[in-house]
């Protein structure tokens, strides 16, 4: 198993990522290999939170969209540009592939080479033009070196096939030759007394030691085969390096990190069989072949503190669920395969997977035992809220014990710390808490703001209500509501978008609702909104 992200809703509050956090802890310390993730900007209350138990704050994770990373392609297929025609062409045949990504000796991607390309090189490509290293030649005509000054031989390709004086009569040999031939010692002794680049003699034909003897002082490189002249001079073209075969390279290349569908989609449409796969800094990490994409690997995650689509992460239909850890209503979320679904009526997410520590016999240290206590009196307003029940108060209690602290005392230092509202924008300030919820083939939004700055916001109040009919009509709501929850009096101001107020009016048994309305013990979204507005709707 890959590594499996656990993260709670959009827009997290104290809850959510502390559970992740917490949930994490605990699988890792049973196995797993799991990483706490956040889905956007914590609050101030969690970054107080998790400051003050000095716990690092999870990564931003974006997406759990398929990559490319997570399928399986051909990783480490390439060949370096240095290499022989011959070596691709071996290297093609030995991996049953019909390209392959050339590099750099950095593994930069230079380009790619197929089959096709070779097969017209062949026919049609400069037969007498020769840019090879010497060992390449070597090996392509199994060779035998008999001197060597250059590794890298440039120039074109003559064949003595004439006889003798007829060849010396009419070639006019120089140092950009390079000459196969037998072991005819009159041009042999000519092409070294005029310092041609390369000699190659053919069935394993002899070299007089006064030719050698002029070759060495010229720098004439020499290499001696069995083969015969015609096989020699058919076979050395395909020494030549495959760099010189990638003009200019128009091939598409993809990144490790590209979406699968885009991918998908965008080779539809070109219609080939290999791509190279790169990093973000150019190097080549493999090959990726559409006839033989076998595997996908679909991230694996584990959501805690909801379970509503709309609420998670973007690409979670391409993800695999592996588990759910939750305290609100059964949301709309649907798994391809049976799942661990934990869900309590209790006030925290962080209340539950307190249980599951004590049922895996897992000690909580003392910074996890301080986040949990976070989210738990974060979510029951210090126990306050009518979510709180007994197994919340039983779990506070022992927690504090664990850390040796006065939740109470510290629950307010962390509420004064987390509701302050100033720096922030109309926008920022609505937008702490949202979560929007499906309704029939519409959807609503409800927000919450806990705040012990409820004055400020009143204050603006008309750009508050300006601001709402804006998010509504631009994220496409039926209505939005927003609870302005003063923690000190346990009661919650509401501001509505226009379509709301009726039904504001007939849950609340309320003649006529204005903006800013206050309702004493409201503080409960999940249960004290959500479920009435809904029954309305219904």
């Amino acid at each position: 198993m890959g590594k499996v992200y656990i993260f709670g809703h959009q827009n997290p509050d104290t809850d959510s990522v502390t559970a992740s956090i917490s949930l994490s802890y605990l699988k890792n310390k049973l196995g797993m290999n799991t990483e706490p993730r956040i889905l956007g900007h914590i609050n101030k209350e969690t970054k107080y939170a998790l400051s003050y138990f000095n716990v690092k704050e999870p990564k931003y994770l974006n997406d759990v969209k398929l990559q490319l990373k997570d399928v399986e392609y051909l990783k480490g297929i390439y060949i370096n540009k240095n290499s022989s025609i011959y070596d691709v062409y071996e290297y093609l045949n030995n991996k049953g592939i019909t390209g392959v990504p050339i590099v750099d000796d950095d593994n930069k991607y230079i380009g790619i080479i197929t089959v096709k390309d070779i097969a017209k090189e062949l026919i049609k490509g400069d037969i007498h033009f020769l840019d090879a290293n010497y060992d390449n030649i070597l090996n392509v005509i199994n060779g035998e070196e008999i001197l060597k000054f250059d590794d890298n031989i440039k120039g074109n390709v003559l064949v003595a096939s004439y006889r003798s004086t007829t060849f010396l009569n009419n070639i006019n040999l120089n140092k950009d030759n390079i000459l196969i031939v037998g072991d005819r010692h009159s041009i042999i002794e000519d092409a070294v007394i005029k310092g041609i680049k390369l000699i190659i003699i053919t069935g394993n034909g002899e070299i007089k030691d006064k030719h050698l003897e002029i070759a060495k002082q010229n720098r004439v490189n020499i290499i001696r085969t069995e083969n015969d002249s015609f096989y020699t001079s058919k076979s050395i073209g395909l020494s030549n390096s495959i760099s010189l075969l990638i003009r200019n390279d128009d091939s598409k290349i993809f990144r490790e990190n590209d979406y699968y569908d885009d991918f998908v989609n965008i080779t539809k449409k070109l219609k080939h069989n290999n791509y190279p796969i790169l990093d973000n800094h150019n190097k080549c990490l493999g090959l990726i072949r559409i006839t033989e994409i076998v595997k996908n690997n679909n991230k694996e995650v584990i959501l805690v503190d909801h379970q509503e689509i709309d609420q998670s992460v973007t690409g979670l239909e391409e993800a695999n669920i592996l588990e759910i850890v939750d305290h609100h209503k059964i949301g709309n979320i649907n798994t391809n395969t049976p799942i661990n679904f934990r869900n309590m009526a209790v006030g925290s997410t962080n209340t539950i997977i307190y249980f599951m520590y004590d049922e895996s016999n897992i000690k909580i240290p003392k910074d996890i035992a301080g986040i949990m206590l976070s989210g738990i009196l974060s979510d029951t307003l210090c126990l306050k809220s009518p979510t709180t029940t007994s197994l919340d108060k039983k779990v506070v209690e022992s927690l504090s014990k664990i850390i040796g602290i006065d939740y109470e005392k510290y629950a307010i230092n962390m509420f004064r710390a987390g509701t302050s509202i100033e720096g922030l924008s109309v926008e920022e300030v609505i937008k702490n808490d949202f979560k929007s919820f499906p309704v029939g083939d519409e959807k609503i939004s409800i927000g919450q703001v806990f705040t012990l700055d409820v004055d400020k916001i009143f204050n603006k109040i008309d750009d508050y209500i300006k601001k709402l009919e804006e998010i509504n009509t631009r994220e496409g709501y039926k209505f939005t509501i927003i609870c302005i929850t003063d923690i000190l009096k346990n009661g919650s101001y509401i501001l509505y978008t226009k379509y709301a107020k009726k039904i504001l009016e007939n849950i609340y048994n309320i003649d006529d609702i204005n903006q800013g309305y206050y309702i004493d013990g409201l503080v409960s979204r999940k249960k004290q909104i959500l479920p009435l507005v809904i029954s309305e709707l219904n």
